[in-house]
């Protein structure tokens, strides 16, 4: 199995792999095979050679007003090869010859984009041309008034911000035919290596003439006024939207090809569940990406930038993955010019690169008001510049996949989708991260025999809408030995959201729907059952032995068992008044339906938890519930772990395999801040015991400690070496070299 998952990562450094598309809507992306492999020709150039990204983005008094040699010096300091620089679109910082575009009022006769990339160039970096084209001044609104986006109640859209823009139709001839324009200026002056748009998606839904117009033209309906994913008209949007943003990147590739055949258009798009454009899609597109989370904000774990390099992998495969990281606060209350705690910023870009970004720092402003956080980028770039040959990752060596579902967002989860969609995935991310497990993240439209190969368990976190054909793939992977784990309401959708009669996996859960789900139960628990003549607990419940019942989930799906008769290690006892106080016991009588069903298919094994148990542990992080979830991924595994870590506090681990070596990251992630940031200080954890498999035919030549620096003792153990990390602060890398 592994080695075609490897053929795969390998071959999607050129193109992503064809991934199964939900009938209607691949023809409608035009992402066939073929297609994609015309369109990602230009990623055998040099999309792979940048490992350390700096990104410039000009406001609009910068010209004249800063020292271009400072910044020269300082990604010449963190050893940067690639830099991604503003250009145009809003504001035209580069003489341009049309007239709708808004040169910067301090240009003059200067051009600051224009030296400064070509400063870049000398220094032998990579230059990118940043343009904007969510935004236009007043002279656009007056010449093309139908280019402004409209709202629902039919008035023009002034820049909520900066009320002397206009917010501007993304779908419309704006992107179509003026940044069209603006993007072949940019590529007929400067030839940079590619062209990257902010906010070129729109801002939200347009009720423009063109949108109408066009959207009329494509489903013989009136736009939808409803965000409800059943109504047909919505349905139909959230298909035409994509369509026409994809039309919009081929023809951007298109016309910068054709100008410079080097260069490609890479778009700020892509990311998880929640994102809009579809991943497989963008998998096929995109050369390269990179992942615009700059930090966290409100309760958001550390770990969530190495979430995004996880869920671009699942479509991208082995192509490059930068990953933005800012150094200012990043909150609603949209701070640009503030600077983040130094131990902020390491933690985040330090977990984005355990799972496989590479680093690429966002400054606005190019004035440095507050150069704070200058000294930790140049600490990490520095680091990372180091080792930069344990960073060329081929293969991640993970077993277990955790499925994410864009279409169960789109057509299940609608204006939910957070709460029914993205929150059981959470759940079961922070539970994977503290049981030490590394695992990748899977496009639930790439469940084909090449991408899931290599992985041994696959985890659904309510993945609620899938296709017969997806049922039938992850029929077919617990047939062949695989582990699957799924949760609540897995499969009672199809992939556009409605609903059928039973599971679509039914017969893998053993178990069918009962005809309803129980929302909001208050006072509700799971008993915890031994099996008549048993000398022990399941290993289900290994950790449970002196418990006789934990919480139940909050939402539970009515199920039948296929088998009446059979052991479920969890039953399920119902609701109870919890006042008033003389109330509170559970009442006597009833069946107590299963609170799991185990089942053993084929040569794999399947867990399957009708409670929405991951989204009730994100919630309330109960650890008995990571506890389960832990057991239940280790049970459907069922093989020795390729690394195990053992020692206080949490980590989150990955395991690659490079050219001549293997690494194991290892990132700390146990602070007070750590669901609340911004971290104050970093707090080192003790010593912990590693064991790593090691891959047949290998003989290791060395291990060392990339941070601490220097070789580390260790013994081998029967094809696996064992040794001791003494402590770790914030990150170490355990590197074994061949």
């Amino acid at each position: 199995m592994k080695s075609s998952r490897r053929d795969f990562v390998k071959q999607s450094a050129v193109v992503a792999g064809s991934c199964w598309l939900p009938a209607g809507i691949g023809d409608v992306l035009g992402a066939a095979a073929g297609v994609a492999a015309d369109e990602a020709g230009a990623a055998s150039g040099w999309y792979d050679r940048p490992m350390r990204w700096a990104q410039l983005a000009f406001v609009e008094d910068d010209p004249g007003n800063y020292d271009q040699q400072f910044w020269l010096d300082y990604f010449r300091k963190v050893h940067a090869d690639a830099a991604c620089l503003s250009a145009g679109g809003v504001v035209a910082f580069y003489p341009t010859e049309l007239a709708l575009q808004k040169r910067s009022a301090w240009l003059g006769d200067r051009d600051a984009f224009g030296d400064l990339a070509a400063a870049c160039r000398k220094m032998g970096m990579n230059v990118v041309a940043r343009t904007d084209a969510h935004a236009c001044w007043q002279k656009v609104a007056d010449a093309h008034p139908d280019w402004i986006m409209v709202g629902p109640d039919g008035e023009k859209r002034r820049h909520a911000s900066d009320p002397q823009y206009w917010l501007t139709c993304a779908l419309g001839p704006y992107n179509f035919e003026f940044m069209t324009a603006v993007h072949e200026e940019i590529m007929r002056k400067y030839r940079p290596d590619g062209i990257f748009t902010n906010r070129w998606a729109g801002s939200g839904m347009c009720y423009c003439e063109h949108c109408r117009k066009n959207f009329r033209d494509f489903s013989g309906m009136e736009l939808p006024r409803t965000n409800d994913p059943q109504d047909p008209a919505r349905k139909r949007y959230i298909v035409w939207n994509q369509k026409r943003l994809f039309d919009l990147w081929r023809l951007w590739n298109e016309r910068i090809r054709a100008i410079n055949p080097g260069a490609s258009y890479l778009a700020n798009a892509g990311g998880g569940a929640l994102s809009p454009l579809d991943m497989k899609t963008i998998g096929e597109l995109a050369p390269m990406m990179c992942a615009d989370r700059q930090s966290r904000r409100g309760l958001m774990a550390p770990w969530a930038n190495g979430m995004s390099a996880k869920e671009y992998r699942a479509t991208m495969g082995g192509k490059a993955i930068a990953g933005m990281f800012g150094v200012g606060i990043d909150d609603e209350h949209r701070w640009k010019d503030s600077v983040e705690s130094g131990d902020e910023i390491r933690m985040w870009a330090a977990d984005g690169i355990a799972q496989g970004l590479r680093p690429w720092f966002v400054k606005f402003n190019a004035k440095p008001l507050d150069r704070r956080w200058m000294p930790m980028v140049e600490e990490i770039f520095a680091w990372h510049y180091r080792n930069e040959g344990y960073m060329r990752n081929v293969l991640p060596l993970a077993r277990v996949g955790l499925v994410y579902s864009q279409q169960s967002a789109w057509f299940y989860g609608g204006e939910k989708a957070r709460e029914k969609v993205e929150e059981p995935a959470l759940g079961f991310y922070e539970a994977l991260v503290e049981a030490r497990i590394p695992f990748e993240m899977v496009h639930d439209r790439c469940l084909d025999a090449s991408h899931v190969a290599g992985f041994q368990t696959l985890v659904l976190p309510n993945i609620a809408a899938l296709s017969e054909e997806q049922c039938g793939q992850l029929r077919a992977f617990v047939e062949a030995g695989g582990g699957l784990v799924a949760t609540y309401e897995t499969s009672l959708y199809d992939e556009w959201g409605v609903r059928r009669k039973d599971f679509g996996l039914a017969d893998l859960f053993g178990a069918s729907y009962g005809g309803g789900v129980e929302e909001n139960m208050l006072n509700s628990y799971l008993s915890l059952e031994r099996e008549a003549g048993a000398s022990g607990v399941h290993p289900l419940l290994r950790g449970f032995e002196d418990a006789g019942r934990i919480v139940n989930a909050v939402d539970q799906v009515d199920v039948t068992a296929a088998d009446e008769g059979g052991f479920a290690p969890l039953r399920v006892v119902p609701s109870y008044p919890d006042l008033p106080m003389e109330s509170v016991f559970a009442r006597a009588g009833g069946a107590r339906k299963p609170g799991v069903f185990l089942k053993q298919v084929g040569k794999g094994r399947v867990v399957y938890f009708p409670g929405d148990i991951d989204r009730t542990f994100w919630q309330v992080l109960d650890v008995d519930h990571g506890r389960l979830l832990r057991n239940a991924v280790e049970w459907v595994t069922n093989e020795a772990p390729v690394v195990s870590v053992e020692g206080k506090g949490i980590l989150d681990v990955a395991v690659w395999e490079q050219k001549y070596s293997m690494t194991v990251h290892l990132v700390n992630l146990t602070n007070p801040m750590m669901m609340k940031g911004p971290v104050r200080e970093i707090i080192p954890i003790s010593a912990q015991k590693v064991r790593l498999r090691i891959p047949e035919g290998r003989r290791v030549r060395r291990v060392r400690l990339l941070v601490a620096g220097g070789e580390v003792t260790h013994r081998v153990e029967g094809g696996a070496i064992a040794l001791e990390v003494p402590s770790i602060g914030l990150h170490e890398v355990v590197a074994v070299d061949f």
